[in-house]
Parts: structure tokens; sequence; C-alpha cells
């Protein structure tokens, strides 16, 4: 069945693997804006949509759509908080997301991320460029033998346990669902997030953004840490208050920081702002700092990952319009237990 689906947050750099994985089944309109309720009008005509990850699908937006005939949402990515999924149960809207379009591209960027603050990457290249060819201020350390707290231990943060194994870390982890299997493969040792924030060398977070998540890593969490510690993100931006780190930075009780998400960057990342100044303050800041490595959500980008996001995004609906099950598809969440 043919169908025409509306792209939203239509990047150059993914219209291609989704045109591949359509074969010329379905028409794809694609637009650069992102969804919005002042976009949202865009989709009429289609009955299918995709989102990406700073698209806002909240409840009004859902319904506009739902009254403009959409039955179908994609999200192009694993993360799903911007998807107000009670409201689309309600209406009737299917949504399902890419929950393992390629772990090993984001546990590989985090892996690269360590590695080029430990060995001060950024300053050596520049400082090559300019024929400084001094060492001076390029000291890093081993990663072999270092305790690492992984802060979410699903699919990505597994992943991301096995490459560390092979580096020689010690592993920590911290889940609300523990994997025995990653402790029999890697040796990762199950704690507290006090006990993880307090051991490690360098923690790392791969949590879903919830609101029993948000700000996960604050400023009580970095006060609890070694002096120094090396801090990643690459999961979601708000799983860590962006303004303690900062603090935590200018201290010196926070000595790296590596971030491929931000809590401001809806409207920021993916775009290009090069020709006016930055107008985010706190980034700017954060920038200032030689011990700071930020990328623009970039983690995904890779051949493999663009190939299956795309695949899994119209298998998805092939399988809905063919009236058969598919197991990334997205129910609400169970409402919380209220104990007497």
């Amino acid at each position: 069945m043919t169908m025409t689906i509306t792209i939203f947050s239509a990047y150059p750099f993914e219209r291609p693997y989704l045109t591949a994985a359509a074969q010329g089944q379905h028409t794809f309109h694609f637009l650069d804006a992102a969804l919005t309720m002042d976009t949202a009008a865009q989709a009429a005509g289609s009955t299918a949509v995709a989102v990406f990850v700073n698209d806002d699908a909240s409840a009004p937006v859902l319904e506009k759509l739902w009254a403009l005939g959409v039955r179908y949402l994609l999200v192009r990515a694993a993360g799903h908080d911007n998807v107000d999924l009670p409201t689309a149960h309600r209406l009737g809207l299917r949504v399902a997301n890419v929950p393992h379009y390629s772990p090993f591209a984001i546990a590989e960027h985090t892996l690269a991320l360590m590695l080029a603050l430990n060995r001060h990457l950024r300053q050596a290249d520049a400082q090559v460029r300019r024929a400084d060819f001094r060492l001076d201020n390029l000291v890093g350390f081993d990663l072999h033998g270092k305790t690492v707290g992984i802060i979410g231990c699903g699919t990505i943060g597994g992943t991301l346990a096995g490459l560390l194994h092979g580096f020689g870390c010690r592993l920590l982890g911290y889940d609300i669902q523990p994997d025995a299997e990653l402790t029999r493969r890697y040796g990762l040792e199950y704690v507290s997030l006090d006990e993880l924030c307090t051991q490690a060398d360098v923690i790392t977070l791969h949590a879903p953004l919830t609101p029993a998540t948000r700000h996960l890593m604050n400023a009580a969490q970095l006060a609890r840490t070694k002096r120094g510690v090396m801090l990643i993100n690459t999961g979601r931006g708000a799983l860590l208050d962006t303004e303690a780190a900062l603090t935590a930075l200018e201290s010196g009780q926070l000595g790296y920081l590596g971030l491929d998400v931000y809590e401001h960057e809806k409207g920021l990342f993916f775009n290009d702002h090069s020709q006016q100044p930055l107008q985010d303050a706190l980034l700017v800041r954060l920038l200032a700092h030689p011990n700071v490595l930020i990328t623009g959500h970039q983690g995904f980008l890779t051949h493999d990952a663009l190939t299956n996001i795309a695949t899994t995004s119209l298998e998805t609906l092939s399988c809905w319009l063919a009236g058969q099950p598919t197991l990334n598809e997205l129910a609400p969440p169970p409402p919380i237990a209220i104990l007497a």
C-alpha cells in the first residue's frame, strides 16, 4: 500500500537512507521544519508522520495531527520523551521508535569522547597546527585499570561495557533492572548511584529521560564524585543538570566533561548558527573550558545506524498496514502505583 509520509526535521544526511529504504513504495513529504503546533498543518494529506528527537509531539500537537487524518507516528530515534504517549493511546494514534538502530554507534562515540578528553586531542591538534609541539599540558592517563561507572546499562550501556572491558576497566553499573549477563561477561558490578559516583574515575550516562531521571546527575551527585572525575553524556541532555556541571568544572570537582547531548539543544543542534553570535550563554561558558568537548548530537551518525533507522521505521509502517504486530510499538507508561 502506497502512502504519503510527512517527515519533519528531515535533515540532508538522512534523506537518501529513507528514500532507499522506501524502495518506491511510499511518497515522502520532506520538511526542514521541526514539528510544532505551527507546522503540524503541513502534515495534511499524510496518514503517517516521522519525527526526530527535538520535534514537539506533545498532546496538543498530537490532537492536531489526528484531526488532520494522521494515524501513525514514527520516531526516528530510540528516545521518545518528546512524545505524549498517553494522549497518542487515547486518540488511537500508533507510535513506534527505533530502539536498537546501532548501539555500537553511540557506544563507540562515547568511547571516542573519553579518549579525546583524556589525551587532550583537541588541544594537541590546535597546537600542532600552529607548529607548537610542546607536550607539557597534554599529559593524560591510562584508561586501563580505571573504574568506569555506567548509569543506564541497557543496550547501549551494555555495549559500552563490552568495549571498556576490552580496555581493562573495572566496571560499575547503576540500573533499575540489573542484567546478570553483563556481570557474567564483563565483571560489571551493580551498585547504588551514590556508590557509583563515589568510586568511579569516569562516569557515563545512558539512561532514558523520564521525570525520575531528569537531572539524575545534579549538584549533590557531582559533589560525591572523586575530584577531577570525567563525566560523559551521550544519552539525553537533561539527565545532567548543566548549571551544576558548569559550577563543578569551575571548582575543579569535575575534571573533564564530554557531551553529545545538551539540556537546551532544542532549536540549536542540527542547525547552522555560525553566522551570528551563539545566543546560549551557558553553552558559551562550557565551550570556554579546554577540558570540555561537545559534539552536536552526532553519536548516532554512522552509515549503519542511518540505514537501520530508515529501514526499521518503514518496516514498522508496513507491518501496521498489513495488520501484523511489531515489537517496537510504544505503549503508554503504566500508572504510578500509590501506596496506602
